[in-house]
């Protein structure tokens, strides 16, 4: 027998039990499925970090407060006490001929109201600098001023995401919002940088407001960071070990971690990239059990084959040919199952698109695609084995 007689053969007994053949295709339709949307929310989640920090450029520089190891998961978490001071703003920029810009930055969760409409926020407070720094421009209105900054006005530039739920389509310029018991005017609307914001941190959902506004509403006396701008990307190196040898003067080594840019995005994406395999191989475990769904299914329809198999090896079929027609159906219903769950995974990782971003990756979609036809050769042989040892004249009596 050829190749295509086989699979003919194979297709015609699927076809004699189609509702068992759907129903063992089930399980490998969930696991591929399964692998694929987890998997395209992880890349996706991994793809929305990276255009963030992008989107700052890549000469920026992180000062946080405390000591922690970022380059290993686990390590010491950021100590929430900071020692900064204002002062050393100043005192870091005339350290270094590498360094733009220095501003303070204070960063705290929260809600923003208007009439009834309330929207979750990070709140920002910082200097007029920090909209330069940071890349951020008004799709309307205008930033914080210095001249705010130095009176404690209570203005505040939204995000675009807020502004939309507390807005609608109407002008926010002018308006009145409040933050906890504090009123603000709304100066600006930020241009949208874009992502789903997935597993919370959505860069579009933050509002700005003056440092020293943020430093009074919050009862604080310190910035909780400083975000420094090195000149160029050449001398972000230079630009580090001067901001160190400067907080070294006044400061421990364990009150202050810096990181720049490029480290701080690979230690993220690394983790990311842990949690993405985690979800794919939780997953995964599903296709297993869809696996072992498979070789029950093919053992049973053996034994109800048992005089099908018996007669076939009368007239001539040997035991690798009734072998190699169970492996085929078994491959068939696992590659089945398989695109299904593609398309079904492709599908709910559009679906999500609306709420996170996602992200299907080539890789996961061949991942899956053969694992189920690896499924279906493992799981199919026991049954297959089983099926072409059967003695024809015992088959023949079998009732």
């Amino acid at each position: 027998m050829n190749t295509f007689e086989y699979i003919r053969l194979a297709l015609r007994a699927l076809r004699t039990n189609n509702i068992r053949s759907i129903l063992t295709m089930l399980g490998i339709i969930i696991g591929v499925a399964s692998v694929i949307l987890l998997v395209s929310i992880g890349s996706g989640l991994q793809a929305f970090v990276t255009s963030q920090f992008s989107s700052l450029g890549s000469n920026k520089i992180f000062v946080f407060p405390g000591e922690t190891d970022l380059k290993r998961i686990g390590g010491r978490p950021f100590t929430p006490v900071s020692k900064f001071e204002l002062g050393d703003v100043g005192d870091i920029l005339r350290s270094s001929d590498a360094i733009s810009e220095v501003t303070p930055v204070t960063v705290q969760t929260g809600t923003v109201s208007f009439r009834g409409e309330v929207a979750s926020v990070d709140v920002v407070g910082a200097w007029e600098n920090y909209f330069g720094i940071a890349n951020w421009v008004t799709q309307r209105g205008s930033i914080i001023t210095q001249n705010d900054v130095e009176r404690t006005r209570k203005v505040i530039v939204l995000g675009s995401k807020p502004a939309v739920e507390l807005f609608g389509d109407t002008d926010p310029i002018g308006k009145t919002v409040a933050i906890g018991d504090i009123r603000y005017q709304v100066k600006g609307v930020l241009v949208s940088k874009g992502g789903g914001g997935a597993l919370g941190n959505d860069i579009d959902k933050r509002v700005i407001i003056p440092l020293t506004t943020a430093l009074r509403q919050y009862n604080q006396s310190r910035p909780s960071m400083l975000l420094v701008e090195a000149r160029s990307q050449d001398t972000v190196e230079q630009a580090e070990n001067d901001v160190r040898r400067t907080l070294l003067k006044r400061l421990k080594e364990d009150d202050f971690t810096i990181l720049q840019q490029k480290e701080l995005l690979s230690t993220i994406t690394q983790f990311i990239s842990v949690i993405t395999v985690a979800l794919g191989g939780i997953a995964a475990i599903s296709l297993l059990v869809g696996g072992i769904g498979i070789m029950n299914i093919m053992l049973v329809s053996v034994t109800e084959r048992t005089r099908e198999i018996g007669l076939r090896k009368s007239v001539g079929a040997t035991g690798r040919d009734i072998l190699v027609q169970f492996l085929i159906e078994s491959v068939i219903l696992s590659l089945a199952g398989g695109i299904i769950g593609i398309l079904l995974g492709g599908a709910g990782s559009l679906a999500l698109r609306a709420f996170i971003q996602t992200e299907v990756t080539i890789w996961s979609v061949l991942l899956a695609s053969g694992f189920s036809a690896l499924i279906g050769i493992i799981f199919g042989v026991a049954p297959a084995i089983r099926a072409s040892r059967l003695d024809p004249i015992e088959a023949l009596r079998y009732e």
